[in-house]
């Protein structure tokens, strides 16, 4: 499937900001269920971008302004061909052992209910049968709704909700997959919509669980399902933050407002489109 991917992300100052530093987690990279054909990144001021990596793997850029600033927009377009591979992420060098995905965050610690569910939802079977049984059992738990949670809601807080987004779903997943024992990291990205709506408010999440034999293999909570070829993988880290797309801070400015303009949308094979 060829995905197209335009991704603006606008910072709008109630007094120019003296200085800006963001770190950007925009870039996917290449594996075997994503080739990436084109990527580009760019802004709308003076700015310095470096790029370089994480101890996760992922891209990031480093971005300084040069000046006083009153908005910044930072947009991201490119191609990803994806493929299939029933959840399992292959072609990816992992730099750290999965154990480190053991440890838990403040974003992710397991409190009574979340111990409590975890033990009841995962049943008995194999890993990854629990791992199945754990997703299922969270859709089921939990309903998606946008503004019931924020940014900065913790697993914990969003299971007492009973309602959250992406990124609830996800660390809730984590963490009780931590609490059973089972690496478990949190994966941003973007998904390609089965309804065909192809502008939407914020990118995806999902999480990664270590299997033995199989290696990392992603659970999509929210949607009930395994990752396929309707998603690219953009950067991965223990929670929310080690893996958020932008962050970053600025002095001077006051109040500030955040937009986001996002569209994924399918490409038609070359064929058709001529």
């Amino acid at each position: 499937m060829r995905i197209r991917i335009d991704h603006a992300t606008t910072y709008t100052y109630a007094a120019p900001a003296r200085f800006i530093v963001q770190l950007l987690r925009l870039t996917p990279r290449s594996n075997e269920g994503q080739q990436v054909r084109a990527w580009g990144l760019e802004t709308d001021v003076d700015a310095r971008l470096r790029r370089a990596e994480d101890a996760f793997g992922n891209v990031v850029h480093a971005l300084y302004t040069e000046r006083p600033t009153g908005t910044l927009t930072v947009r991201v377009s490119g191609e990803v061909h994806t493929t299939d591979t029933a959840g399992m992420l292959k072609g990816v060098t992992e730099r750290l052992s999965p154990l480190v995905f053991l440890r838990s965050t403040s974003r992710t610690a397991p409190e009574a209910a979340l111990v409590d569910f975890a033990e009841t939802a995962r049943g008995s079977g194999s890993r990854l049968d629990q791992l199945h049984a754990l997703m299922a059992a969270l859709h089921g738990r939990m309903s998606f709704k946008v503004g019931a949670t924020d940014a900065g809601h913790t697993a914990a807080e969003a299971f007492a909700l009973g309602s959250g987004v992406c990124q609830d779903y996800a660390q809730i997943f984590i963490a009780c997959a931590r609490r059973l024992g089972i690496p478990a990291r949190y994966v941003s990205g973007h998904l390609l919509r089965e309804d065909g709506q192809e502008s939407q408010e914020a990118a995806h999440a999902w999480a990664e669980a270590f299997v033995d034999g199989l290696g990392w293999v992603g659970f999509d909570s929210a949607n009930g399902v395994c990752p396929g070829e309707a998603y690219v993988r953009v950067a991965a880290g223990l929670d929310s933050l080690g893996a958020s797309p932008v962050r970053g801070t600025s002095y001077g400015g006051g109040a500030e407002r955040l937009d986001v303009r996002l569209t994924v949308r399918v490409l038609a094979p070359p064929q058709q489109q001529q």
